[in-house]
């Protein structure tokens, strides 16, 4: 895939205040599935979205409706149907992808990749005709395997910008500074554990001899340095 620094990168209100703008057009591919909703509430709340367009092949405007009561400024619009792809990704700053068919008990990230790379390709041409400018951060999985294929059809169209795509792995971050906090009875919120690698069983590596605060996992745990700090919950 790629190497991961070891706080990836995520949209975050205080990520976006490196510039004075303040209205951002954000675009959620996928919006109306388990990962997309919450992230589209997410998105909808924060004070530096003034646009947000959900796009997904069924349902959207449903979810694109219940979001728009929300009391903040964005503005919300729901796209369904590839017929409205580009129309959803027109002049988007940011484009999330958490589209595509979630990894089941059973399925290796090889079966997700023969499922999903279509989508993460279609969505990527659909992104370099209309919002050829956008940061586009890929949840879909296999992480590993969508951001190259984004990458190349970026290429292709003559609009890559390798500092503009990214793998979204905040979740291995998250699960590894939890599970670490759950051993050692801390709050997860003062547990940092830096996480690199790639998005997979074998290529995760959370670093426990740089855990902050200091932790040890005497005997057999050392061993965990090679494994999926997520492997309870397949991700």
């Amino acid at each position: 895939m790629f190497s991961r620094v070891v706080r990836p990168t995520v949209i975050t209100a205080r990520n976006f205040s490196t510039t004075k703008q303040n209205n951002y057009k954000v675009a959620v591919c996928g919006a109306a599935g388990g990962i997309g909703q919450p992230l589209s509430l997410l998105l909808k709340i924060n004070p530096l979205v003034s646009e947000l367009s959900l796009y997904d092949i069924v349902h959207t405007p449903g979810v694109a409706a219940d979001l728009s009561h929300i009391e903040t400024i964005a503005k919300v619009q729901g796209f369904n149907g590839a017929e409205s792809l580009r129309d959803a990704l027109k002049n988007a700053d940011v484009i999330i992808i958490p589209a595509g068919v979630p990894r089941k008990p059973g399925m290796t990230r090889d079966d997700l990749f023969n499922m999903n790379a279509g989508i993460v390709k279609t969505l990527a041409q659909a992104a370099a005709e209309v919002a050829p400018k956008a940061l586009i951060g890929i949840i879909t999985n296999p992480v590993n395997s969508a951001v190259p294929i984004a990458c190349e059809v970026l290429k292709k169209a003559g609009k890559l910008d390798p500092k503009r795509v990214f793998g979204v792995s905040t979740l291995d971050v998250v699960r590894a500074n939890t599970f670490v906090a759950e051993a050692k009875g801390l709050n997860p919120k003062d547990v940092n554990v830096p996480v690199i690698g790639g998005h997979s069983g074998i290529t995760i590596i959370p670093l426990l001899s740089r855990v902050t605060p200091n932790v040890s996992f005497p005997g057999k745990a050392a061993g965990a340095h090679g494994q999926d700090p997520g492997r309870r919950h397949r991700g």
